[in-house]
């Protein structure tokens, strides 16, 4: 009787498991006032794809990007890791193949990217050039101009290739208002006051939740501070996503892929001192 119900029980954990792995990416959607925007923008946050068997094989991805394309952004951000080279993935896709789908997504003002760490631990220079192959605009510690947007692209701190200083230089060059895109979370904690809105990934919002202890993992030296989802902290707004693949295990446990869809807004600027 108890070898049964252990085996039920774990059968059960099973389901849930690919349950939580394959589901659709939930889409959570917030509203931003940003001063100095001139005009509303619908802006897609994408993080964390990593392409790998058996839970995201380029398939998957195409068919993800199919329903994103359904909200209708006018602009996609992609927080890093596009890769995974897992020790027990079943199947590790070559570069190109692994990044093809992307080429499917639809926005007005197109899509924005910053590298995460797995993708320095494959090819960066490699990863880089595939997606601009692409189509999508890859930010190495630099600025862009999109959308009445200033977008400074910081890459990977966790490999240690980040330069926060080069970053906030480029975007500074071309003025407000400031969205800062990196990979990890870790940053916010720092950030000058003057940037009201940083978005990452890398953290897999824990990945695996457990009954009674939660996320025990969370890939932030924060803890939970900047683990996921919505963070508001000294008058500026942290978004966290969990990202749509799976890092070092390839399942998620009580805790859903997402993606976010922000509506920024024009907002007043603040009064100069």
């Amino acid at each position: 009787m108890a070898l049964a119900l252990g085996l039920t029980g774990l059968v059960a954990l099973g389901i849930k498991a690919h349950h939580d792995t394959m589901e659709p990416p939930l889409v959570r959607e917030t509203q931003v006032a940003m001063p100095g925007l001139s005009t509303p923008l619908r802006v897609l946050l994408i993080s964390d794809i990593h392409v790998s068997g058996p839970d995201m094989p380029p398939e998957r991805l195409a068919q993800i990007i199919e329903g994103l394309n359904r909200l209708h952004p006018d602009l996609v951000l992609i927080a890093g890791d596009f890769l995974s080279d897992k020790l027990i993935s079943t199947k590790h896709y070559p570069l190109v193949e692994a990044v093809a789908p992307l080429k499917g997504l639809r926005s007005r003002l197109g899509t924005v990217a910053v590298l995460g760490n797995h993708d320095y631990y494959r090819d960066p220079v490699a990863t880089k050039a595939a997606l601009e192959h692409l189509g999508i605009r890859v930010l190495v510690n630099e600025a862009a101009r999109i959308g009445g947007l200033t977008i400074g692209g910081m890459t990977d701190a966790w490999s240690h290739h980040a330069r926060e200083d080069l970053t906030l230089q480029a975007m500074r060059r071309s003025g407000p208002p400031y969205l800062f895109l990196t990979h990890e979370p870790d940053t916010f904690a720092h950030l000058p006051p003057d940037i009201p809105l940083m978005l990452a990934g890398h953290t897999h919002c824990g990945q695996i939740a457990l009954p009674l202890i939660g996320t025990p993992i969370t890939g932030s030296r924060y803890g939970q501070r900047y683990a996921c989802g919505l963070v508001k902290e000294h008058g500026a707004t942290l978004i966290v996503t969990a990202g749509l693949g799976t890092s070092d295990l390839p399942f998620r446990f009580g805790v859903h892929g997402d993606v976010w869809l922000m509506t920024m807004t024009p907002a007043p600027s603040p009064p100069k001192p």
